[in-house]
């Protein structure tokens, strides 16, 4: 049974990888720092070759497939071995893709109405996004009292900073970050940082 994807880590690392032979180190180092989640975004050639390795070199990871924005995506994910789906938006075609393949969707609100969409679609679990820029903390503060059965990951300009202002709220089961594995971490191929980082994350909360 897979777990709630919120309440794995504090911190769920969203990930942007040009290299897939830099995926399976990363994932290890993500474990050793304490995460045992990670989301590997499509946005690049690599993306697809990077989910298989990791889910067939370090499977005691809950591997999840980020920037999925249709239903051909959520087919390419799952077959490729991804665990959980994030999408940046929520559309019905989506949605439906993802229970015909009895995967975790958390599907992206910027609003009320798209929050009250999705709850009209029977999620529960969504992604905030982008978060910073769509009202931050304070939005989902107030969101809480109208709509308490929904939980959050936000996403988009969060930071080590401002984390913990996000996971403070009880709606709130984690936040995506992509400062622990930056570009620049990346291209120094500095898995150790990435360790570190990691750990440093799990304190937030």
């Amino acid at each position: 049974m897979v777990p709630s994807v919120l309440d794995v880590s504090p911190v769920i690392p969203v990930v942007v990888l040009e290299d897939a032979a830099d995926a399976v180190p990363l994932a290890r180092a993500l474990l050793a720092g304490g995460i045992g989640i990670v989301e590997l975004t499509l946005r690049t050639a690599s993306a697809l070759d990077a989910v298989r390795a990791v889910a067939t070199e370090v499977p005691e990871i809950l591997l999840g497939v980020g920037t999925v924005v249709s239903a051909e995506d959520v087919a390419r994910a799952v077959d490729a071995g991804a665990q959980f789906l994030v999408s940046p938006g929520t559309t019905r075609s989506i949605v439906e893709a993802a229970r015909d393949r009895d995967v975790p969707l958390l599907p992206g609100v910027a609003t009320v109405s798209e929050a009250l969409a999705a709850l009209e679609l029977g999620l529960h679990e969504l992604k905030f996004f982008p978060a910073e820029q769509a009202g931050g903390a304070a939005f989902l503060g107030a969101l809480r009292s109208p709509l308490p059965q929904l939980r959050f990951c936000p996403t988009g300009g969060v930071t080590p900073a401002n984390a913990p202002q996000y996971l403070a709220l009880p709606n709130v089961g984690c936040v995506g970050g992509s400062w622990i594995t930056a570009p620049d971490v990346l291209a120094d191929h500095d898995f150790g940082r990435v360790e570190e980082l990691a750990r440093a994350a799990v304190a937030l909360r």
